[in-house]
């Protein structure tokens, strides 16, 4: 039995206040004459007397033990809720090993242990054992291996074959036990970019728990096209009740987690050159604990006329783009969208544990011309006008919380984007972003722009598509965090651009690789995350982490995991990065070269920074969920993280969900 679409119901508008009416009206004279159109500027604090806590997933404490050379590694969770004086006991073999109650780094090497050795941390509130972890054992190596099923090859209606290989995944607590389970997306190898035709197999998406138990499969069927740009997968508990959902869209034979079949079981609407250009197409929840279908709509916009959307033969039609966002500022909200070289549309829902609720659509065919091919491959979700509502970072322009247009800068497309707190003297969040169109940009290979406006702070110059870019702090001698593209002419993967400070210094002309950023080692400055590809060769490359050497102007690999290649051809991206185990250091998965387990690494040098879970800061976890979409991006949080960082980091407003 296909589960019923049922059309979406608007949702009342809230009236905006006078306060922020006024101060985006002052706002709007002041930035006008920099060419930005519909601009606004940060809410004052007299605008926002409350601020709600942000649901949250209530976490365990993750521990994770690595037999090292020197040891065990033993690291766990700050939580984000903890107090600062919260304290720590590290047991070995029901032993206690720490002689002092630990109030630094959550991390440590016990010299003493072994691979057979069995570890337990005790928090301490007030002096006293207020919880205990689990007992956990040793990992033998620096990775957590996790099996996975394979599905069978296929063969499509021309008759070619195909098989399937591991690729993008996202992460959430399926079953509410305060650890995270995998939600894995399957590709088929005839997987294509949208401008190109042919068949492409099922994709299929997988629940895993990190001990490899799969809970379920959904096969979104013969209607939905492979392809990085066709399937965005949001993970996240949209309804508060400590569990996760999974939300994406459908079409008539997608099969969920229980066997049941949304729409027609028997339709095909492929045609002769393997697009879906008929059709209904729907948006789905599913749960996350069983993978049955929870509600299904109709998908907010319908394709229409192809034509209208900048070609007639399925290419721009089916760009998509989603994310997760705290639109009322508590409870998150679901933003799928359609378009983003010419017309726009991004439509936002509710969920409420039975069914979707439609909360507001943009529409640049409604909102006007000039919000056209503003779009990236990606966006980014934050609160960058301080009103503790999320804003959608929509490549070049930025969408407000309410779904109205909060500013439009009008440099066009881009592949990369990056918005967080690079900047740490400028109040608020920056946006760094490179750009494709010379025309639309201005000949900017780059900008480097405040998020409240939209106002470009430094650029970096072009004069054609520059295709990467990347953020993070990698040189101690500037302040903030510098920022770098690849601007000379030459491979996407050229070493020669222009790498800036936060304040648009020029540090040099040869940069680091433009693809990820990850913290691998025990210092703030951030570390990059690519890999060594080679053409033709390999479906990708394999991957290293990489520190930047700022003194010679080169980076030098300290981590290169054998057996494991990355994702996304040129991209270079994991099957995901997150703060998954241990301290706030970031894990990254990676696909096993035979496509038959996931491999979870996690760093073991010691540090001295004690911080929060990453997993705790609202921004970044809402990162970790867009993380998949199109172009994937690295996740960044709201607050900065780098030489020179703020004592102590900003405790978050957020309240733990129930666990189950």
């Amino acid at each position: 039995m296909g589960t019923r679409a049922a059309a979406p119901v608007p949702r009342a508008r809230r009236a905006p206040r006078l306060g922020t009416l006024l101060t985006a009206a002052l706002a709007a004279l002041a930035t006008a004459a920099a060419g930005l159109s519909a601009p606004a500027a940060a809410a004052s604090d007299a605008d926002r007397p409350h601020r709600p806590a942000r649901q949250m997933e209530n976490l365990d404490r993750a521990p994770v033990a690595v037999a090292t050379e020197d040891g065990v590694f033993v690291g766990w969770r700050m939580l984000g809720l903890d107090p600062e004086s919260v304290a720590f006991h590290v047991y070995r073999d029901g032993e206690r090993i720490t002689r002092r109650p630990i109030t630094g780094a959550t991390s440590l090497t016990d010299p003493r242990g072994t691979e057979d050795s069995v570890y337990q941390v005790a928090v301490l509130r007030g002096g006293r054992v207020a919880e205990r972890t689990e007992r956990f054992g040793v990992w033998e190596q620096q990775y957590r291996e996790i099996p996975v099923n394979r599905p069978p090859d296929g063969v499509t209606p021309t008759g070619a074959t195909y098989s399937y290989r591991l690729n993008d995944a996202s992460i959430g607590d399926l079953d509410g036990d305060g650890r995270y389970e995998i939600v894995q997306k399957w590709e088929p190898s005839n997987a294509q970019d949208n401008s190109r035709s042919g068949y492409t197999g099922n994709v299929y998406l997988d629940a895993y728990t990190l001990d490899g138990e799969q809970l379920w499969r959904i096969d979104l069927g013969p209607n939905i096209r492979a392809g990085a740009h066709y399937t965005q997968l949001m993970v996240y508990d949209l309804d508060g009740d400590g569990r996760s959902e999974v939300a994406v869209k459908t079409a008539d034979g997608t099969v969920d987690g229980t066997g049941s079949v949304i729409g027609d079981p028997t339709a095909d609407h492929r045609n002769a050159s393997g697009y879906v250009l008929a059709g209904p197409e729907y948006l789905a929840v599913f749960d996350g604990a069983t993978g049955a279908a929870l509600d299904t709509v109709e998908y907010t916009p319908p394709r229409g006329d192809t034509c209208s959307w900048g070609d007639c033969y399925g290419n721009r039609v089916d760009r998509f783009l989603a994310g997760v966002a705290y639109l009322d500022g508590e409870h998150p909200s679901v933003v799928f969208a359609r378009g983003y070289y010419t017309r726009t549309v991004l439509a936002a829902y509710d969920f409420d544990g039975g069914s979707l609720e439609h909360r507001w659509t943009f529409d640049s065919a409604q909102a006007g011309r000039e919000y056209e091919g503003q779009g990236n491959h990606n966006l980014s979700v934050a609160d960058v006008d301080g009103d503790a509502r999320d804003e959608i970072v929509y490549g070049s322009m930025t969408i407000d919380d309410d779904g109205s247009p909060l500013y439009n800068t009008r440099l066009g497309h881009g592949d990369a984007l990056h918005v967080g707190d690079f900047a740490p003297d400028r109040p608020g969040l920056e946006v760094f972003a490179p750009h494709e169109s010379m025309s639309a940009s201005g000949n900017r290979g780059a900008t480097f722009r405040d998020a409240a406006t939209g106002e470009i702070i430094h650029e970096l110059p072009g004069t054609r598509d520059t295709g990467r870019g990347a953020v993070g702090d990698i040189d101690p001698r500037h302040e903030g965090a510098e920022s770098w593209a690849v601007t000379a002419t030459g491979a996407w993967n050229s070493r020669e651009g222009q790498l800036r400070g936060a304040d648009g210094t020029l540090i040099g002309t040869d940069i680091p690789s433009a693809n990820f950023m990850i913290w691998w080692d025990g210092d703030p400055l951030r570390e990059i995350l690519d890999h060594d590809f080679v053409e033709g060769v390999d479906p990708a490359g394999r991957p290293y982490v990489a520190e930047w050497d700022w003194e010679s102007g080169e980076q030098r690999v300290v981590f290169q995991p054998d057996g494991v290649y990355s994702n996304n051809y040129t991209k270079g991206t994991p099957v995901l990065q997150a703060d998954l185990y241990g301290d706030w250091r970031e894990e990254v998965v990676y696909r096993a070269q035979d496509d038959s387990a996931l491999r979870v690494y996690t760093t073991t040098e010691e540090t001295e920074l004690r911080l929060r879970t990453l997993m705790h800061d609202p921004q970044y976890r809402l990162a970790v969920a867009w993380q998949n979409v199109a172009y994937n991006q690295p996740p960044h949080p709201s607050y900065f993280i780098g030489e020179g960082m703020a004592d102590r980091q900003p405790r978050p407003n957020i309240r733990y969900t129930a666990r189950h």
